[in-house]
């Protein structure tokens, strides 16, 4: 029996593993701040408790232990181990991307305005910093950025696209393939920076075609805050200038100052200081668990069964989905409004009442959004909960 079938029946288990669910709670919010499993949980507290013992060998835990993080890291991205760094949040990889290239004035960024801000903020400050060019996107529906839509952007000045992997609000999952080869079709000077923190742990993500890659674990990878993945492909280690520096990422026998900067070997040049280890060890059991335990092939299955089953049911009572409600582009992030605009708000609160975690998130126009974000260990009974709630309230 599989780890996803035991969970599908015993439902004992399944409140173990993911103790979010005592208290008959329904959580479906992962796109936020998704909660850790006992496994995570498990492994984190046991540092905690070497730690307060002075069990701990340091020595083996932030070379050999933070290696291994790495490899498994790398394995659920597709990359290989010298070109991660052990780095969370996601803000801080990409403004080591926006701080690390070699922009000259007149360079233009191209992004998506209505993406997260921390996807937008970093490029935006360049204009500041280095006297570039900000290009925003304008798709027809928000978030559907199409390799079209980004090829026809780029210009001979354009020097990096940043786009996110998947759009928080409409849940739409780009091609990450697709763009990244038309990117290199079309520039032969144009990198590929990657906001991945949507899609990995919940869809299969590859580097192939990426130059750099940022996620913290705290959504769908189901870790810790501030730990996470930045990637660097191997060809841009010695191009991309550590815009941090310390005594881990720089070169300090026995931490003795050198006479000379030089950098560690791979992204660890990216990690100037004390890593998360706690974090790390939280996120390296999380990736273990999605990627080897149950596969990432099956959880993205799963999501897809539960998004097809949630979107009917939506639509049935009326609500108004945002972005794809299924195919390649759609994603296990379903938001909805409804012609009835008040209702939301008080939906939100409603289901809370209940029991049942969403999100809240108003668009740029101040449209009331509930954004509604299952996991692969939620099922059909958490939907029923779901519209038991929502038939209550309406």
């Amino acid at each position: 029996m599989t780890f996803l079938q035991r969970l599908d029946s015993d439902e004992s288990f399944r409140k173990e593993q993911f103790p979010c669910l005592q208290d008959d709670r329904v959580f479906l919010a992962h796109a936020a701040i998704a909660t850790v499993p006992k496994v995570v949980v498990d492994a984190m507290a046991e540092y905690n408790r070497a730690s307060s013992t002075g069990e701990l060998d340091y020595s083996e835990l932030l070379i050999d232990r933070m290696n291994q993080a790495r490899k498994s890291a790398a394995g659920i991205i597709g990359a290989n181990a010298q070109e991660i760094a052990l780095l969370g949040p996601t803000s801080l990889g990409l403004s080591l991307v926006a701080n690390g290239i070699d922009f000259e004035p007149g360079d233009e960024v191209i992004c998506y305005q209505d993406d997260y801000p921390a996807n937008v903020y970093p490029w935006m400050d360049l204009e500041r910093s280095h006297q570039t060019k900000t290009v925003f996107l304008k798709p027809d529906r928000p978030g559907e950025i199409t390799p079209d839509l980004v090829a026809d952007a780029i210009s001979e000045r354009t020097r990096l696209i940043a786009l996110a992997s998947c759009h928080f609000l409409t849940g739409y999952r780009i091609d990450v393939d697709s763009i990244g080869r038309r990117i290199r079709e079309t520039s032969d000077r144009a990198l590929f920076c990657l906001d991945a923190i949507q899609t990995v742990g919940a869809y299969p993500t590859t580097v192939e075609h990426v130059d750099f890659l940022s996620a913290d674990s705290h959504k769908w990878m189901l870790g810790p805050m501030s730990a996470g993945i930045f990637y660097v492909s191997e060809k841009h280690l010695e191009n991309l200038r550590p815009a941090l520096l310390g005594a881990f990422n720089v070169k300090s026998t026995n931490f003795i100052t050198r006479d000379r900067v030089e950098f560690e070997n791979g992204a660890r040049r990216y990690e100037p200081g004390v890593l998360n280890v706690q974090g790390i060890l939280g996120m390296e059991t999380a990736i273990k668990l999605l990627n080897e335990t149950v596969g990432i092939d099956a959880v993205s299955s799963r999501l897809n069964e539960l998004k097809e089953l949630l979107v009917r049911r939506l639509l049935e009572r009326d609500f108004e989905i945002l972005g794809e409600a299924s195919g390649a582009n759609s994603s296990a992030i379903t938001s909805v409004t409804h012609p009835d605009r008040d209702l939301i708000g008080d939906l939100y609160r409603k289901l809370l009442e209940k029991n049942v975690v969403t999100s809240f998130r108003p668009d740029r126009s101040g449209t009331p959004i509930i954004r509604f974000s299952h996991h692969f260990y939620n099922n059909e009974k958490d939907l029923d909960r779901v519209f038991e709630a929502i038939e209550r309230a309406i």
